[in-house]
């Protein structure tokens, strides 16, 4: 157990940054264990780490360790040579700013930016073990510089060493180090510590090889003042209160699954501990203050705790789970996932008289422990399958969400999500696999916005073999990929983009052509298919003539453009489309019809004939009263309304939609009357389908009043779902302009669409009007003339005034 260090004379140990610690592999360690003494009141931090390292043929062990004072290194209980490089660098301050462009500007904060990640990547800790030296000469000179072997951080995976253990020379290393008052990578506010990994920030707190794809096992031995808690990762095996002081408690945790230095993670505080009373493995803690509030946040989480290891077969992988809740002006994100752990600002919790922040509170509790068996324990073989253990992670959230928030919830995050995609994949940094793009970007593609748009086209994609092969199918891989690392026999719980394709094929039943087809253009590149549809209907042949222009949103020369400059001609397949069918849905009269006639190869211009089922019997279509109003208008309605619905009086279609179960990650843009987008708002109950509808009609340069009489209907009516009436409210206040001159009258008989531009009327404040009648039937109370208090008991209404406030 770790003991308080002896203060003793600071030695200049740091040498210069050098090219020479660029040019040592990093160690391959096969278990770790870290011993540390808290001191929470002079934010210290000392005590020793524990390697079992295979030394290189070099001699020389190279160890990420930045922001932290050592005092000595020992390689088998004898001190030997160490060089500890800084990686604080002084910049040379350009003086003459003012000559420079911001273009230029840009390159060298950028070209900065880049050499500080490589230098992030380099090891900072350089053990030589050639020979054991005494005490005194244990600092190595800071003018003495070697180099062994030129090698960049390979993909190493802890679990290769174990072929032929007994030839392999496996040294014990014993590193004594101390923090003081840090400020990266583990943070001291007031009464409570934590540690937040975010990008190879691990190595700010402990030696270690912050490297994702090097993986080990860990002993943990925290000791705290007895006041306090030390929550760490993996299973607690026993509290120690050492004789020689009292007053301080040793926690002793064990992680024997191998799991990556990033998911080390430590938070000690007073916390109040509340086992979940439906599941023994999982245990929640929060600050004293924020007990009834944890209890009604986590009242659900057995639910999806068990819905997981249902849906996946399997029981947790880790011993237990832990939930801690901090301070939210301690932490510096609202989630940071660990092995078995995951810290969480207290800004999530919410009591019974709260429901604003249910739905998402839950959604990110559910991701977090869905992380744990997708990018925790099972892991990306190397970088570039990155993408697929943060989609299955992402896919099995919206599993959840599905489950337990109703399909309408899930289908709508999947549309938004999809839109957000579709505009920012322009580059090649969305691009999930490209080779090379991985070692550029130095894993910062993972973290900001980026990194979340990246991780909806990952789920995005999953999603869409989802609908090739069928759930089940989909289950089923899943289910083999856990039971696969499950396996004591196998040497690693890696999973790699190649198995995945592979399982695919065995268990989804996909043919390899179009897998073929499918990863490289839509992992490997960058761009999401753009459809612009025009249709007419040919009354004769009773057949829909639909006119399709394909487009991406990427152009041709960046799709295998990484972030930091363009490889050009990486990628050439799919260049001419995406693999598949898409699927036309055709409402007419008698019915639906699902058309999968649509390819998305070939001709960028298609002009495709859709059969109708329907036949329309002759009607006489009414014209425009005679001496109708100065606008344009009469009493029954609007002229536009009128002549808009002619369409649908000659032809036996109501509406068209392109893509309806939203199998493809594609912007679709329809051009069809406006009644029919109307019809689609009102007669549609697809909640993708109404958000089109609106989005479409919002759209319009002039607005009539039959498009702000529907968007009112959608917004009045209770069946419809909640955020689907809000999208409407937006759309309402959207309408609210006033008035232009007086517009030109419209001929009698006239049905030109020059005419029809003429006529159209500004609706004035019609849909302020909407808006403030609905919110006053609502929240008013005529009799006494004041607002009325809130009403929990419909949830959807609370949410639909909340954002009209």
């Amino acid at each position: 157990m770790a003991k308080p260090r002896k203060q003793k004379n600071n030695e200049n140990q740091k040498g210069s940054t050098s090219n020479a610690s660029a040019a040592i592999p990093l160690a391959v360690v096969r278990h770790q264990k870290l011993c540390l003494s808290i001191d929470m009141e002079q934010r210290r931090i000392y005590g020793h780490t524990e390697l079992k390292v295979l030394v290189p043929k070099s001699g020389v062990i190279g160890l990420h360790a930045n922001s932290m004072n050592i005092d000595n290194v020992f390689l088998n209980g004898l001190p030997v040579r160490f060089k500890f490089y800084s990686q604080h660098q002084q910049f040379e301050i350009e003086k003459n700013w003012g000559s420079i462009t911001c273009i230029e500007a840009a390159e060298a904060a950028g070209s900065a930016y880049f050499s500080s990640l490589e230098r992030e990547m380099a090891p900072d800790l350089l053990i030589f073990c050639d020979k054991a030296t005494s005490a005194e000469s244990a600092v190595q000179d800071p003018a003495d510089t070697e180099k062994v072997g030129q090698i960049i951080p390979s993909e190493c995976k802890p679990d290769d060493v174990n072929k032929n253990a007994q030839q392999e020379n496996v040294k014990l290393v014993r590193i004594e180090y101390w923090l003081e008052k840090p400020e990266v990578g583990v943070h001291f506010m007031g009464s409570s510590l934590h540690t937040n990994n975010q990008l190879r920030r691990a190595h700010c707190w402990f030696p270690c090889v912050d490297f994702g794809l090097q993986r080990c096992c860990y002993d943990l031995e925290f000791t705290v003042d007895s006041k306090y808690v030390a929550v760490s990762n993996g299973t607690l095996l026993c509290q120690v209160i050492t004789k020689d002081d009292p007053s301080s408690k040793t926690y002793v945790y064990c992680v024997n699954i191998p799991v990556a230095a990033e998911f080390i993670t430590l938070a000690v505080g007073p916390f109040e501990v509340l086992p979940d009373p439906h599941n023994g493995v999982v245990s929640h803690m929060c600050m004293p203050s924020n007990l009834s509030k944890l209890q009604c946040t986590v009242s659900f989480f057995h639910t999806v705790f068990s819905y997981y290891e249902e849906y996946l077969a399997a029981t947790f992988p880790f011993g237990s789970y832990k939930q801690v809740f901090i301070d939210s002006e301690t932490a510096l994100s609202s989630t940071c996932v660990g092995a078995s752990m995951s810290i969480f600002s207290s800004q999530l919790l919410y009591d019974e008289r709260v429901i604003d922040q249910v739905i998402s509170t839950r959604i990110k509790l559910a991701n977090a422990l869905a992380q744990q068996w997708f990018g925790i324990y099972i892991t990306a073989e190397t970088a570039n399958d990155g993408w697929l253990l943060d989609g299955l992670a992402g896919f099995l959230t919206d599993c959840f969400i599905k489950r337990f928030l109703g399909n309408n919830e899930a289908r709508y995050r999947r549309y938004k999500a999809n839109e957000a995609v579709c505009k920012v994949d322009v580059d090649g940094a969305t691009a999930l696999s490209l080779s090379g793009a991985a070692a550029e970007l130095y894993g910062t593609q993972a973290i900001g916005v980026l990194g979340k748009i990246r991780s909806w086209k990952a789920v995005a994609i999953l999603q869409m073999l989802e609908k090739q092969m069928g759930p089940e199918s989909f289950r089923k891989i899943l289910q083999r990929i856990v039971h696969k690392a499950e396996d004591v026999i196998r040497a690693s719980r890696t999973l790699s983009t190649k198995e995945f394709r592979h399982l695919a094929n065995k268990i989804g039943n996909l043919e390899r052509p179009f897998l073929k087809e499918f990863f490289p253009r839509w992992v490997e590149s960058c761009g999401c298919p753009v459809l612009r549809m025009g249709l007419s209907y040919n009354k004769r042949r009773n057949m829909i003539e639909l006119a399709v222009l394909r487009g991406c949103t990427s152009n041709m020369s960046s799709k295998s453009a990484p972030a930091r400059g363009t490889v050009s001609g990486e990628f050439q397949a799919g260049d001419d489309g995406w693999p598949g069918m898409m699927s036309v849905r055709v409402y007419e009269l008698d019915g639906m019809y699902d058309h999968p006639s649509l390819p998305m190869a070939g001709d960028t211009c298609q002009l495709l004939e859709i059969q109708c089922h329907s036949k329309l019997a002759a009607r006489r279509i009414q014209r425009p009263k005679k001496g109708g109003k100065g606008d344009g208008s009469d009493d029954n309605g609007e002229v536009t309304a009128a002549l808009d619905t002619r369409m649908g009086l000659e032809s036996p279609l109501l509406w068209l939609r392109a893509d309806p179960e939203m199998e493809y990650l594609a912007q679709i843009q329809i051009h069809q009357p406006v009644q029919m987008w109307i019809s689609q708002l009102e007669k549609d109950k697809d909640v993708v389908a109404q958000l089109q509808a609106i989005a479409t009609l919002c759209s319009f340069p002039r607005l009539s009043f039959s498009i702000v009489n529907a968007l009112n209907s959608c917004l009045i009516d209770p069946k419809v779902f909640w955020r689907v009436r809000i999208e409407s409210a937006f759309a309402l206040a959207k309408t609210a302009t006033e008035a232009d001159p007086p517009k030109r009258s419209l001929p009698a008989g006239s049905t030109t669409n020059l005419d029809l531009e003429g006529v159209q009327t500004e609706t004035d404040w019609d849909g302020l009007m909407h808006l403030i009648k609905f919110y006053k039937s609502r929240r008013f109370d005529p009799d006494i003339e004041l607002p009325r208090p809130n009403d929990y008991h419909d949830f959807s209404e609370y949410f639909l005034l909340e954002v009209m406030m």
